[in-house]
């Protein structure tokens, strides 16, 4: 047999995680194998080339969709097209910056004119910036016969609202109250592994007969820092049930500031992740509340039909918090 490689080697050596590996294999990127008498799904050598061109891909930009149309065609012109789209994608994004700067530009020369503090001055202010944004969506009139700038000014025309000031900015939030309860413990591990591959099987089967009378998901996934590993927990049922060879521990529940990501991608997980941390920094009302045993949850909350439509999982985040005590 050729080299292979664990899954958690793989994760470690290539600065992808676990989650995201398995999210590629979701997605009929990439290939892992159980060798009989194994305990561990590994990578061989031919995995491992797929996954570094999955990679490189991704460090471009390149969707999941597009990443698949890739490798379901040997045709190198499928590739380029695909790269020649992302360069139109990038010169459409440099337009819309463009034109957001010269708004904010202009809305910043009104402030120093105007209080903005009085009622009627933020009036006028309003009137003014409606008339930038105006102009600015009437730029390719003024622009058709005259080049301005390195990039074709002409695309700088798309309709941009206000709204799209804030194309960089804190997710929507919501703050979520999680009961105390029971759970049952994959203990640590990872995807990939026997035991955490077997915890998946056991309450998928029993989440499939299942009426779920809980405002709340079932499964939680969370990394322990101090134990370098992840859990998964499963709310147990109120009924008698099998747990096999999985421990039973007590959930202190709690609240949650929850937003929404792509499942498999680490930099949307990352970015959300920052956003809520700050969400929470800002809200006066809160603070963030990680500690051993008690740290950021995930949970996967797209049904089968959906992600078929989006082409991937919505992974909601879980950030523990508590009210500030003054």
């Amino acid at each position: 047999m050729n080299e292979v490689m664990k899954i958690r080697e793989v994760s470690l050596q290539y600065g992808v995680s676990v989650r995201t590996l398995r999210y590629y294999e979701d997605m009929g990127l990439l290939e892992s194998i159980r060798p009989n008498d194994y305990a561990y799904r590994v990578y061989d050598e031919n995995a491992l080339k797929r996954l570094e061109q999955i990679l490189l891909l991704r460090k471009l930009d390149i969707s999941i969709k597009d990443i698949q149309t890739v490798f379901k065609n040997s045709d190198s012109k499928v590739l380029l097209d695909v790269l020649q789209k992302k360069v139109d994608d990038i010169d459409d994004e440099a337009a819309q910056l463009y034109i957001l700067k010269k708004i904010v530009t202009d809305f910043i020369n009104q402030i120093k004119n105007y209080s903005f503090s009085e009622e009627a001055d933020i009036k006028m202010l309003y009137e003014r910036v409606s008339e930038l944004e105006e102009k600015m969506n009437t730029i390719e009139s003024d622009n058709n016969t005259e080049e301005t700038t390195d990039f074709d000014e002409s695309k700088a025309a798309k309709k941009i609202s206000l709204n799209d000031l804030n194309y960089v900015s804190i997710p929507d939030v919501r703050v979520v109250l999680l009961p105390a309860c029971k759970m049952v413990s994959s203990g640590y591990g990872f995807f990939g592994e026997e035991k955490f591959d077997r915890f998946d099987s056991w309450f998928s089967d029993i989440s499939k007969n299942e009426v779920n009378m809980w405002e709340m998901p079932q499964d939680f996934l969370w990394y322990d820092p101090e134990k370098g590993s992840s859990v998964w927990w499963y709310v147990k049922p109120d009924y008698d049930v099998d747990t096999q060879d999985f421990d039973i521990v007590d959930f202190e529940g709690g609240m949650y500031a929850a937003a929404v990501s792509r499942d498999g991608d680490d930099e949307d997980g990352n970015r959300v992740y920052a956003g809520v941390k700050k969400w929470i920094e800002k809200s006066g009302t809160l603070e963030l509340d990680e500690r051993p045993g008690h740290y950021t949850m995930c949970h996967i909350i797209t049904d089968k039909r959906v992600k078929e439509t989006l082409g991937f999982c919505q992974l909601e985040i879980l950030v523990p918090v508590k009210k500030i005590e003054k």
